[in-house]
């Protein structure tokens, strides 16, 4: 997998690790969007604040998106309404449109470039009409000026589509870093490669967070990591971790500034960039669970082939993926980690749409802190009674890991235990006598490390478009070389040596 093309041909000094036993009113874990939105926020409120980030700024999921800041969102409004009542759709739109107006503003006073242009959720098929017509019902009915269209301004095909006007597109990486360096004028220190292993009481009533450095104390913490590190509240539960491919394309003149998203499976999602080469088309879709396809190369593939069909003058130029977290009742989460407690907080559960959720999970999590909550906050409520109607949800997200699990194990039992050599780019799992082993293969290394997830204890696969082991239970995923990369899992896989040979090993 290569780099995002937002990450094409910049580059940043890196920031400094945290130091041992400094103490802040406020910490917070995660160096994305909603992180740095939520400690500006804080920090504008004269708190001591400081962001600790285990890799690098915009080396997690708002790096890798697509950037639309817009309040039409595939089929979500009917997901939402699906499971809960229209005040409450309502309620989350309201805070998608105070995140995405927060945004506008920010990016308009510190000169970070955006690309008005209207929203489509277009349908492919004749049940997608279906859908995009309920889109648009449930949309209209919670108050949002969309329209229904027979036809769209692009050259793939389309029955009909949902329409909202002047919606946005930015570059992620410039928000980032002028995000970055305008908390940083606040006096909030940002660390880098800091990551936090876990949280603990201490007897002054702080919270000690460990990192691979030494403990940092503070009084309040918020989890902006994704999803959350901490399995307390049991947020690992009610969390499907997905990941997206995304693709980029040089064109040779400039198309639509529409944002396009498919109605229904296989999903495309189709915008395009400003660049001084030239203009880039973006195309993602063929979301999966994490570590529950052994052929991610195909979904690239798959989307090269779609984009070569419908603009043949796309000249490809990269392509990589991201990883989000779909909630199980269909609202995210923005709030305390346990009921009653404000002491630490977290956010999660954007469902792909992050550049919306996230300012608005920010503007949740901040206002908690300072005693001012918004109106609309209760539509990123953490826990409330309705979520006992996602109880069937619940039973088959959780049964789908349950079976992941035995399978994981089933087949690691049916291995011979003999040592195999592995293939450049490959990765298998198999018995060293009782020790599961995850041997991969990259750049003519060979490394061995263990097969189980620190997490949970799910067997690991191997992606291939990513050169990674990925958990299919809750989304953790490792470096070939068992560095930690993401997901609920804190811990790097353990090393085995000697590794098993392959025919690159040096």
């Amino acid at each position: 997998m290569t780099t995002p093309m937002w990450n094409i041909g910049t580059s940043a000094a890196a920031r400094l690790r945290v130091s041992p036993g400094v103490r802040y009113e406020v910490v917070v874990v995660g160096g994305g969007l909603t992180g740095l939105v939520t400690a500006l926020l804080l920090a504008r409120h004269g708190l001591e604040v400081a962001v600790l980030e285990g890799r690098r700024i915009g080396d997690g999921t708002t790096g890798a998106s697509t950037a639309k800041v817009s309040l039409l969102q595939g089929i979500r409004a009917q997901r939402i309404r699906h499971r809960h009542d229209a005040a409450l759709l309502r309620a989350y739109l309201d805070g998608n449109r105070a995140g995405q107006q927060w945004l506008l503003e920010y990016c308009a006073g510190h000169d970070v470039g955006c690309r008005p242009g209207d929203a489509y959720t277009y349908a492919q098929s004749e049940r997608e009409v279906a859908f995009a017509r309920r889109e648009y019902g449930a949309l209209r009915e919670a108050g949002l000026p969309v329209e229904f269209t027979e036809r769209i301004d692009a050259p793939f095909p389309a029955l009909g589509a949902v329409r909202l006007r002047d919606q946005t597109q930015l570059n992620p990486m410039s928000l980032l870093a002028m995000l970055a360096a305008e908390v940083e004028s606040h006096a909030v220190p940002i660390f880098e490669s800091s990551p936090v292993q876990g949280v603990s009481a201490a007897a002054s009533g702080d919270h000690v967070l460990a990192t691979e450095y030494g403990p940092v104390r503070a009084g309040t913490v918020v989890l902006a990591t994704g999803t959350p590190i901490l399995d307390r509240g049991g947020f690992f539960t009610r969390l499907v971790p997905v990941r997206s491919y995304l693709t980029a394309y040089r064109l040779p003149h400039e198309l639509s500034h529409a944002m396009y998203i498919t109605a229904g499976e296989p999903t495309r999602s189709v915008r395009t960039v400003p660049d001084p080469a030239g203009e880039v088309l973006l195309v993602g879709g063929n979301g999966h669970v994490v570590g529950r396809s052994d052929r991610t190369e195909e979904h690239l593939a798959d989307l090269r082939e779609w984009t070569a069909r419908w603009f043949p003058e796309a000249t490809p130029m990269t392509g990589w993926s991201a990883q989000d977290y779909l909630p199980i009742g269909e609202l995210p989460y923005a709030g305390p980690l346990l009921p009653g407690r404000d002491d630490i907080l977290l956010a999660t559960g954007y469902a792909k749409w992050g550049f919306t959720n996230a300012v608005a999970a920010a503007q949740v999590l901040a206002g908690r802190i300072v005693g001012k909550p918004p109106d609309w906050a209760e539509a990123f409520a953490t826990w409330r009674p309705g979520e006992l109607r996602s109880l069937p949800a619940a039973v088959r997200t959780n049964g789908a890991v349950a079976l992941e699990f035995c399978a994981g194990w089933w087949h690691l039992a049916r291995t011979d235990g003999a040592a195999r050599p592995v293939a450049e780019g490959d990765g298998r799992v198999q018995r060293r006598g009782f020790r599961p082993s995850a041997t991969a293969t990259v750049d003519g290394t060979t490394t061995a490390v263990s097969a189980i997830c620190p997490h949970l204890g799910g067997v690991l696969r191997w992606n291939p478009a990513e050169k990674s082991w990925d958990c299919p239970l809750h989304g953790s995923r490792f470096a070939a070389d068992g560095t930690r990369l993401e997901g609920p899992a804190t811990g790097h896989l353990a090393p085995l040596s000697p590794p098993i040979p392959g025919p690159y090993a040096r």
